[in-house]
């Protein structure tokens, strides 16, 4: 049942051992090798083509088809500013454009914080983005053509604005660049009142001459702490900026990307496909599900995926996971325990460890002590969004 994950060394991940993704790769996989001036930002699993996860045992790639993968994150700078497609738009996608579109998965994410994690997600009320490009002139300069969109912005129109962003994809680098300049110069006030200077100071020093840092003024700014998480829908744009996360989500590759990237981008299908419903910072945020001391659940709100977080104190001699009868997958962050299943001890549960739950598993996991707890024993345990059953301690 043991695991090894995927690395991947994108250049948005922490250098060498700063990376959460190298330290748990270097646990999990005895055949990686960290080197310390190298970035390393996914660590992936799941039975998505390309992105296999493979038995510890015998090198056999994992064959039961997941309807959802669980990733961690490690991130030193900005992931690019992008859409995931729905089921409908992902199949046209697909179809149209294989080349780009390697699949026909619609994608919705949750990512989980385990250190200080910030990201932009949707957009922002329309009242809210009205009063900001009231307050910075350049930027209200720059998307408004007529006044209009502010006046749809005043009366809850998003028309107003999708008008305001399909215009930013129309400009040109050169006015892009004198924007963000004039905003840079005299709007740090304005900025801080919309909790986004920081960010645009660093997207700005990241990303030169790229207009997500200008698309960044519209949407939610979600700072989460150590277990917080958010939600990601099919058709929201998003980035996540910095911080360290699990992942999880359906097993697609389709992203639609807009900003923060020197890779393609496709506004052509984004207008189409982007969803222009404004919402707050807190509707993005996923409140968890909490069944005792030991135990929350993240269940967005999909059918495809949730995940179970599991925290144990080192005196707590046994505990039973009770589950609905589902394949799963489970990531050990800290701690060590024996698991039991079938009244049968399986394996040794140690930070790094990564297992494939199948569905002969059942619905009761127990966690024993194994002799040398010395830190709480975490983990994480995605599986299809089902509604939980009680767990006991014991």
């Amino acid at each position: 049942m043991e695991l090894i994950g995927l690395v991947y060394r994108f250049d948005w991940g922490k250098i060498g051992n700063d990376s959460l993704v190298a330290q748990l790769a270097a646990l999990n996989n005895p055949g990686f090798k960290l080197q310390d001036n190298l970035p390393y930002a996914q660590l992936c699993i799941g039975s998505y083509p390309g992105d296999i996860a493979i038995y510890k045992e015998n090198g056999e790639a994992l064959s039961t088809e997941l309807p959802f993968m669980l990733k961690v994150l490690s991130m030193n700078k900005a992931i690019s500013l992008h859409v995931h497609p729905n089921k409908i738009d992902a199949e046209y996608l697909h179809l149209r454009e294989p080349k780009f579109y390697k699949d026909s998965w619609h994608k919705p994410e949750m990512a989980i914080a385990l250190t200080p994690f910030v990201a932009v997600c949707g957009f922002r009320p329309l009242s809210e983005i009205k009063n900001m490009l009231m307050d910075i002139y350049p930027l209200q300069k720059f998307v408004m053509a007529d006044s209009d969109d502010m006046d749809l912005l005043a009366a809850g129109d998003e028309q107003g604005l999708r008008n305001c962003y399909e215009r930013i994809f129309d400009r040109d680098l050169e006015a892009v660049t004198q924007c963000v300049e004039e905003i840079s110069k005299e709007f740090g006030k304005e900025m801080c009142k919309y909790d986004v200077l920081e960010i645009f100071n660093v997207l700005k020093r990241d990303f030169p001459r790229d207009i997500g840092v200008i698309l960044i003024f519209f949407l939610n700014v979600i700072r989460l702490e150590p277990g917080q998480a958010m939600f990601a829908d099919a058709g929201q744009i998003h980035s996540y900026l910095a911080g360290d996360c699990i992942e999880c989500m359906t097993p697609s590759d389709n992203a639609i990307r807009a900003g923060l990237t020197m890779k393609y981008r496709d506004t052509k299908h984004l207008s189409n496909i982007l969803n222009y419903k404004s919402s707050t910072a807190e509707d993005i945020i996923v409140k968890p599900e909490r069944i005792n001391d030991q135990q929350v659940i993240f269940k967005p709100p999909i059918e495809d995926f949730a995940v179970t977080q599991i925290t144990l104190r080192p005196e707590d001699d046994v505990y039973v996971l009770q589950t609905e009868q589902s394949p799963g997958i489970m990531l050990v962050l800290s701690g060590q325990r024996t698991l039991e299943v079938n009244g049968v001890k399986q394996t040794q549960l140690k930070r790094g460890s990564i297992l494939f739950l199948p569905f002969e598993v059942g619905t009761e996991l127990r966690f024993l002590v194994s002799g040398a707890e010395k830190e709480p024993f975490v983990a994480y345990i995605s599986t299809v969004n089902t509604p939980p059953n009680l767990t006991t301690d014991t």
